[in-house]
């Protein structure tokens, strides 16, 4: 068995978008592909799991216009700038 991977971030942590974050239909409200998070959009971290099979952490992240599923490399420390 492979452990799982520790996640980079922390609950609570205020974190910005590290790209622009599109609407992939996980929110039916919205249309899909619509952009949601523009880059640099503020966020804080209100939930960490982990995707059993890709062994990586996921990060709910409440961006205030939605609570978004997020990988790390769409996520940066809010201290960051975002590209």
């Amino acid at each position: 068995m492979i452990d799982a991977r520790e996640p980079k971030y922390r609950w609570g942590q205020s974190v910005v978008a590290a790209e622009h974050l599109y609407n992939d239909g996980s929110l039916p409200e919205a249309p899909e592909d619509t952009l949601l998070v523009a880059a640099g959009g503020p966020g804080e971290i209100v939930q960490v799991g982990h995707h059993a099979e890709a062994n990586v952490p996921v990060y709910m992240v409440d961006f205030g216009v939605a609570v978004l599923g997020c990988l790390e490399e769409e996520i940066a420390p809010a201290t960051e700038a975002a590209p």
